[in-house]
């Protein structure tokens, strides 16, 4: 993982306006450029990033995409040939068992008779057969598409199907077979000493996880037509997947050990995309959702006593419209574009003219009609030289584009025409720091002293200070893991006098349980393998190789054939990435609602093992390429490939790819990381300070362009957390940037983000704040979960007969040399009376 330090090697260097997107072009000396160089550059910009009239991506956040393509992204287009396979050998064996009939014409107690039998012919001990055998299981579990008519009735079949196999036991029996075959050490040597493993090396592991894979995503998909069996058959399977059956661990477990397992290299064969796509719906089976996160908040907050949430985060994303991209000739390197020194010294006198024509470009750009325009301050006047390059530059530049401002009459449209917003989007929260905060510099100010947390007393402030107290309590806002922060300080004070805590075991609790010791690895392992996946990273002898169930036996040897492999290839990453993102983000959310340190825990070892660095070497690519992209061929997807004749492939219609506008999983996966990414650094300053170092900002404001309302507020938020440490001439050039924040993001009233004058923002030893937490993580897991039986705080028993009468376990030679050890341990050693009663 050390490649990771430097994501941003690719990026261009930083130019002196402080953002950070420099660009080699010019001669650097402050000569204009020639309206040639510059129309040149323009188009080449254009080119290289995508068009900036991205028009506004109709996209719906959810826990997974449409039933029927989660589904097909369990396939890559190799394994096609495969689905005959499955039929042959249901067929050959469907037709010894039963005469004349076909699969759907039977009878349910019929079928289940021969799954019955199915299951019993798995339990053989020749590989051959148990692999056909499953197969026909296989077969079932994907609807018996030979005999329907549409792709409807294959995914209807394929639900009835997999909850017949579920009520037969077919899970429990898959389940062993899968032991048995992580277990076969032939089979890792085997692919070991292979020089290129191909699909053909992972057969039997990835019809078992197709089988499990296809029983969990059916049963976890809950219909209003849903029959009372099939509503306690799920709720008895999620019971069986997250707790512990016959003592063995939870079965995401096993699947994180196997995730662990291939990226060790011991494992190469395993079908690792296969593995993460069931661990991921495994985990959102058991733990839940979003909106059932979302749930559990507010059940929690009502059982702790908070008062209830103001509003619903998933509802006020969803209502979000999408901004219009900030202008991006402030990225093309304002230093080599400006004006000469003698041209800009000039213009001092029009600097008023300047930002007034500025703010009616934003106006006409962002219809932004509730901007208040205020008088420069004496203080803006001074400090204005700093920004006039970057704003010549732009208009300089906006001059010779062909999108030229309407007159104001135009541009300032009348109130009937616009829909005001009735407020902004979230309600203001306030934390009891902050209001401490507040107050000790007002006791400061105008008292001399301070009272320590005490928010309660007033005495001797003035009235404008009473009147803000009153207005910051009004927003108070506590959180599930302020309360949990205090309870934890108080078990570490007093263990005694609290007692033992009693900890629920809820299906998030023993998944954490399970994962607690090898948690390192477990991410370590995730980070790996997304880092593989990403399509910013480039090939490498050292990296793992992700693509063992994507590469055929034989290579392509036609253009053709070489085409369809890179599409599935690079849908093959795309949907590892998604798979992950959406894994991790799951996690730390349950984690967070279920204890703050099981959260920090988490967030810690992902920061450890470069996770931040990583996400923005993900994100330093052309995003809105990168989420418009064509990486699927429609008429293979399944089920559609089960129903019709494959037509014959040509170049244009492996180069047409679907019509969709935008591809689903990749802006989920954004958002998904854009999420994780402000999860790990959200009041943590020191890594905050990462994304400084690792200049993150020009990274996150190209992903602006994609006008999406919930990917916009991600990034947005992100960009919040670091303008204070950004500059005043980056806040003066991003100025359409720090509107779009303070109309989009949740605003915190003493939070000085805009200006940079927070306490917050001022230098200090990040390592000390990542200790501290860290020290607390190690005492909350030892105190919860690490229970010696030696412990200071066990009992003790103080009754003379009971302990003389306990029965010791002795070497068997000890009789042998008990006189000489009395003689050395009791009778030689001087007994000093004064020291014991002093001790005691």
């Amino acid at each position: 993982m050390g490649d990771l330090a430097a994501p941003g090697a690719g990026s261009p260097p930083a130019s002196g306006n402080g953002n950070g997107n420099g660009n080699g072009n010019g001669n650097g000396k402050g000569k204009p450029a020639a309206p040639k160089g510059r129309e040149a550059f323009r188009s080449q910009r254009r080119e290289s990033e995508g068009s900036v009239d991205c028009p506004t991506l109709e996209f719906e956040y959810g826990d997974a995409d449409g039933h029927a393509a989660e589904l097909s992204e369990l396939y890559s287009y190799t394994e096609n040939l495969e689905f005959t396979t499955n039929r042959r050998c249901f067929e050959e064996d469907f037709k010894t068992q039963v005469q004349g009939k076909e699969w759907l014409e039977l009878e349910e107690d019929a079928q289940k008779t021969y799954v019955m039998g199915l299951l019993d012919r798995l339990e053989v001990v020749s590989r051959d057969r148990r692999l056909k055998v499953a197969r026909a299981v296989l077969y079932l579990a994907q609807g018996t598409f030979g005999e329907c008519d549409s792709e409807v009735d294959v995914l209807h079949w394929s639900r009835y199907n997999c909850f017949l196999l579920y009520q037969m036991g077919t899970f429990s029996a898959f389940l062993e077979l899968l032991h048995m075959e992580i277990d076969n050490s032939q089979a890792c040597s085997s692919a070991l000493r292979k020089p290129a493993i191909s699909i053909a090396d992972s057969t039997e592991l990835r019809v078992l996880l197709s089988v499990m894979y296809l029983m969990v995503e059916n049963i976890r998909l809950e219909r209003e037509t849903d029959s009372c069996g099939w509503r306690t058959a799920r709720e008895t399977f999620r019971s069986e997947l997250s707790f512990s059956v016959h003592n063995e661990e939870p079965f995401a477990l096993l699947l994180f050990s196997m995730v662990t397992k291939f990226c060790s290299g011991l494992a190469p064969h395993f079908p690792i995309k296969k593995v993460l796509l069931l661990l991921w719906k495994v985990v959102m089976f058991t733990l839940g959702g979003f909106e059932h996160l979302q749930a559990l908040k507010v059940q929690k907050r009502a059982e702790l006593g908070l008062p209830p949430l103001a509003e619903d985060s998933i509802q006020v994303v969803k209502s979000m419209r999408a901004a219009s991209p900030p202008s991006y000739t402030l990225d093309l390197g304002e230093s080599q574009l400006a004006p000469p020194p003698s041209k800009l010294r000039g213009r001092r006198g029009s600097r008023r003219q300047l930002l007034t024509k500025q703010d009616s470009l934003d106006i006409y750009n962002e219809r932004d009609l509730f901007k208040t325009e205020e008088p420069a301050t004496e203080e803006e006047e001074e400090s204005a030289g700093d920004g006039e390059r970057t704003l010549d530059g732009e208009l300089d530049l906006l001059e010779q584009d062909p999108l030229v401002p309407p007159p104001p009459s135009q541009a300032l449209l009348s109130a009937e025409q616009v829909a005001f917003p009735k407020g902004l989007p979230w309600a203001p929260k306030v934390r009891q720091k902050d209001i401490e905060h507040f107050l000790e510099m007002s006791r400061n100010k105008f008292i001399g002293f301070t009272l320590g947390q005490d928010t309660d007393t007033l005495v001797g402030l003035p009235r404008p200070i009473h009147e803000s107290v009153k207005t910051l309590k009004q927003h108070k806002y506590i959180s599930i893991a302020d309360v949990q922060i205090k309870n934890e300080e108080e078990l570490e004070k007093c263990p005694m006098s609290l007692g033992e805590e009693v900890v629920p075991e809820t299906p998030c609790e023993i998944l954490y349980q399970g994962m607690l010791y090898s948690l390192p690895q477990y991410m370590i392992a995730l980070l790996k393998i997304l880092l593989a996946a990403a399509p910013t990273s480039k090939a490498k002898t050292d990296s793992i190789n992700i693509l063992a169930d994507v590469l055929p036996e034989e290579m392509p040897i036609t253009v053709l054939q070489s085409m369809k492999l890179g599409i599935d290839v690079n849908r093959h990453k795309e949907i590892i990435v998604k798979s992950i993102s959406a894994l991790l983000l799951l996690l730390l959310k349950h984690f967070k609602l279920n204890h703050i340190y099981q959260f920090e825990y988490v967030s810690q070892h992902l920061v450890f093992a470069n996770c931040i660095p990583l996400i923005l070497k993900f994100f330093n690519q052309n995003i809105l390429s990168y989420i418009t992209a064509k990486n699927s061929i429609s008429v293979l997807d399944y089920p559609c490939c089960t129903i019709q004749d494959l037509p014959e492939l040509t170049t244009e219609s492996l180069e047409a790819g679907d019509n969709n506008q935008f591809c689903w999983r990749n802006l989920f996966s954004c958002i998904n990381l854009l999420r994780l990414l402000n999860k790990l650094t959200k009041w943590k300053h020191s890594r905050t300070m990462m994304l400084v170092v690792f200049k993150s900002a020009p990274i996150l404001k190209r992903a602006l362009k994609v006008k999406q309302a919930m990917l916009q507020l991600y990034v947005l938020k992100l960009l919040k957390i670091q303008t204070k440490y950004l500059g005043r001439q980056w806040r003066k050039s991003n100025m359409k940037t720090m509107s779009a924040i303070y109309q989009k993001v949740r605003h915190r009233m003493n939070d000085d983000w805009a200006y940079g004058n927070d306490i917050d923002a001022r230098p200090w030893d990040f390592q000390a704040e990542e200790c501290t937490l860290r020290a607390n993580i190690e005492a909350f897991n030892s105190r919860r979960y690490d229970r010696p039986q030696d412990s200071e705080f066990s009992p003790v028993d103080n009754c003379l007969q009971s302990v003389l009468g306990q029965r010791l376990d002795l070497p068997e030679d000890f009789h042998y040399s008990y006189e000489l050890w009395l003689e050395r341990e009791v009778f030689s050693q001087p007994i000093c009376w004064e020291e014991l009663l002093q001790n005691h």
